[in-house]
């Protein structure tokens, strides 16, 4: 076997690999060897099939899985003396497979783009600010008040009263298309919180003013994307009777309230409260330190870039963008979208990065436990109530989905790992100094 570089340019390879007829033939017998003791045919004893006979047999099949067995491995050697490593799947082409007989020598081209030699980074000269923030008194009493608001109870408004936004309705409503009931589209003594946008868009709005004792027609159309074809996009007509009104009552801040949160007492759920707001602090501002360091990455490490990943980046952003941009653009039949100098200099940004702490992690030995991915499909299986056993198993069958999980994990422990290096200085701020960083991140 021959092979011969026809490309070193930048990151670009290319080589071409030559089988000789005779090496195919030789493996090709080797194959059948392997296989002889195991052959049954008729007329034979188990094992003592001829090798001619095995050939006429089976020999095409074996010559391609000799061929694409020692093609791999030509491959294989070659990546393991060279040193590189491909940055994408390497493209392999038999060159003369049009003409190629039985017999002939075979020609392969080789072509990739090597990952790029990663420089060696000093963290202790990174600087990073991390900014700190203590739950006080305020922050606390803010929380307590919001809580208080989403335990509200209800009274009676006074008789004649015309319901307000935040007000809850008592009705009994019927629903029509066409003039005709539909499934699910009725009920009695229904408790509704207008303005909490629990029905269909337009319906809690038309409530509004309404008295009790009174009956209201609500017109809407049900959005195109609702769950059941037979409404989607369809006009409704809802008959309400309109059966009492009520204004909302916050509720006291004390020990009851405690114990409907999971507290023992008043002191106890402001102590859960103040950790979690630290929690959520510390959260936001790591936040912007993580922003910050990529930031001083992106500045100081500086190496060639594989134009095939920059230019799949690209591609992907600027789809993204669009749909984003497009949120009725449900599919992918839609016009080619091009990249622009924005979308590329992202891209080259994002790939660089993506490299940089890939063998950042490698060289710090970094994994990503199965404890972990498990803890992640865990979290978000909170976010399908009811269906959490179906989603668990999903994931743990779904390779692909694991490995989506698995990348951000990944990053933040090398970003971690680098926190510990690099030269840290506490900042103490407010909360709205906080917000303001963190809602910058956004914008940038």
């Amino acid at each position: 076997m021959q092979v011969t570089e026809t490309l070193n340019e930048g990151l670009k390879r290319a080589y071409s690999i030559k089988l000789t007829a005779d090496e195919l033939d030789t493996k090709v017998n080797e194959k059948l060897h392997e296989a002889q003791p195991d052959v049954e045919m008729k007329g034979f004893r188990k094992g003592k099939v001829p090798i001619a006979l095995l050939k006429r047999q089976f020999g095409q099949r074996i010559l391609g899985e000799a061929m694409q067995e020692t093609i791999d491995g030509a491959m294989s050697k070659h990546f393991e003396d060279s040193g590189d490593r491909p940055a994408m799947q390497p493209n392999v082409e038999m060159q003369n497979r049009e003409k190629w007989k039985e017999g002939e020598d075979v020609e392969v081209s080789l072509t990739y783009e090597a990952l790029p030699s990663i420089p060696d980074v000093d963290f202790s000269k990174i600087k990073l600010q991390k900014l700190v923030v203590k739950s006080d008194k305020a922050a606390v009493d803010e929380a307590l008040d919001n809580l208080a608001s989403s335990a509200n109870e209800y009274k009676d408004r006074k008789k004649g009263s015309k319901a307000k936004d935040g007000d809850q309705v008592v009705i009994d409503f019927l629903g029509t298309v066409d003039g005709e009931a539909f499934d699910g589209g009725s009920s009695e003594d229904y408790p509704l919180v207008l303005g909490s946008n629990s029905f269909i868009p337009g319906f809690e709005t038309q409530l509004v003013g309404c008295k009790a004792g009174e009956d209201q027609k609500v017109n809407v159309t049900f959005p195109k994307e609702y769950g059941s074809k037979d409404l989607a996009g369809k006009d409704a007509e809802f008959a309400c009777k309109i059966k009492n009104v009520k204004e909302p009552v916050p509720a006291k801040i004390n020990d009851e309230l405690a114990t409907k949160f999971g507290a023992d007492d008043l002191k106890a759920l402001k102590a859960q409260i103040s950790e979690r707001l630290e929690s959520e602090y510390g959260g936001a501002a790591r936040a912007v330190m993580k922003r910050q360091l990529l930031d001083a990455l992106d500045k100081k490490v500086k190496f060639e870039l594989p134009p095939s990943l920059v230019e799949a980046e690209a591609k992907q952003i600027a789809h993204q963008l669009f749909h984003d941009e497009n949120p009725d653009v449900k599919d992918h039949e839609h016009e080619n979208i091009e990249p622009t100098k924005e979308h590329n200099k992202l891209a080259e940004r994002r790939v660089r990065l993506g490299l940089l702490l890939a063998e950042l992690g490698q060289k710090a030995e970094v994994e990503v436990t199965e404890a972990e991915i498990t803890q992640a499909i865990m979290a978000q299986s909170r976010q399908y109530p009811g269906q959490e056993k179906e989603f668990f198993e999903f994931m743990q069958k779904n390779e692909q989905m694991q490995q989506q999980l698995r990348a951000p994990i990944f990053e933040d422990k090398v970003v971690d790992h680098i926190f510990e290096q690099a030269t840290v200085t506490d900042k103490k701020v407010n909360k709205t100094e906080l917000q303001t960083a963190v809602e910058a991140l956004d914008k940038d």
